[in-house]
């Protein structure tokens, strides 16, 4: 009984974490987006902006405010993404390796997350101490989301496959259909390297830019005109705006597979789960040998579906 409680404790967790990420991100960018970009800058490209230079530039403060807006918002957007890679490791581990001991998902996911933060206050308190102008601040957030955003595809493409494997295998032996959670998988792992490998292109050309204009020119002023700018901001947005909408929608949807109404072993199927885990038969549900993978687990929303 105490597995149980803790079980479902840990899938609320989850999914309350999930849908709080995809709430925050949203409000975030909703905020940006609703502020006239005038109030931020006088500038609507980037320009070299020195910390506490008020006779200069006395906008300085909404314009290190932007940089940080759109900083926390890319950092809750990633953070969905490390939400389920985080839980997708956990089960894997547990199957491939029942007897390995493991940390706590949410609690390796908190450091990640902690860490990703780390950089972003980091970059906040080098440029309050002037350390470099708020070009510096954009180049570091790029090339932080651009490494970040290849690992993700590395790591989304390594699970999805070894995801899919699991499923099979188990759908196999248990003599139970796992069409629509290897479909529901495939479409978190294609809309998710998409995004991602489009966020690692941008954030990689728009540094390189930066850091050879910087070198040549001394600033960044000349190279980002109104047309690239606007090129650059409406893909990295809709980008956004796309995999939000994409992702509730592969939560939402059941993916029903063409064996519908009794099991498998002629026993019912469960029906409502929203997971990705195994539709459970429970008149044919065998335990799967040498590993302690339990049914829950397999079932849960919070561990798959995320």
């Amino acid at each position: 009984m105490s597995s149980s409680r803790s079980h479902g404790g840990s899938e609320t967790t989850v999914v309350t974490a999930f849908y709080s990420l995809i709430l925050l991100t949203s409000s975030l960018r909703t905020i940006w987006f609703i502020i006239p970009s005038t109030v931020w800058s006088p500038y609507y490209t980037p320009h070299a902006v020195m910390a506490f230079d008020t006779a200069t530039h006395p906008h300085w403060k909404m314009r290190f405010f932007e940089i940080a807006l759109l900083g926390a918002g890319s950092l809750c957007l990633f953070s969905i993404f490390i939400l389920i890679l985080v839980y997708w490791a956990d089960i894997l581990k547990k199957y491939f390796y029942p007897d390995a001991r493991r940390s706590k998902p949410m609690v390796t996911f908190l450091v990640l997350v902690g860490g990703l933060a780390g950089i972003q206050l980091l970059n906040a308190t080098l440029f309050l101490f002037r350390n470099y102008s708020t070009e510096g601040m954009l180049l570091v957030n790029s090339v932080t989301l651009s490494v970040v955003s290849v690992l993700c595809v590395f790591e989304i493409t390594i699970f999805s496959h070894r995801f899919r494997t699991v499923l099979k295998t188990l759908g196999e032996i248990n003599q139970v259909p796992t069409e629509s959670q290897v479909k529901r998988i495939v479409w978190i792992t294609v809309t998710g390297n998409l995004f991602f490998f489009t966020r690692a292109f941008l954030e990689t050309v728009f540094a390189g830019l930066m850091v050879v204009y910087w070198k040549k020119n001394g600033d960044v002023a000349e190279v980002f005109g109104h047309g690239i700018w606007d090129a650059y901001i409406l893909m990295k947005h809709w980008s956004e705006l796309a995999i939000l909408g994409l992702m509730l929608y592969i939560l939402q949807n059941r993916f029903t597979s063409t064996t519908t109404g009794t099991g498998t072993m002629g026993g019912p199927q469960a029906s409502g789960s929203s997971g990705v885990g195994l539709e459970k038969n429970k008149n044919g549900y065998q335990k799967v040998p040498e590993t302690d993978l339990g049914d829950d687990d397999l079932g849960s929303p919070s561990m798959l579906s995320v």
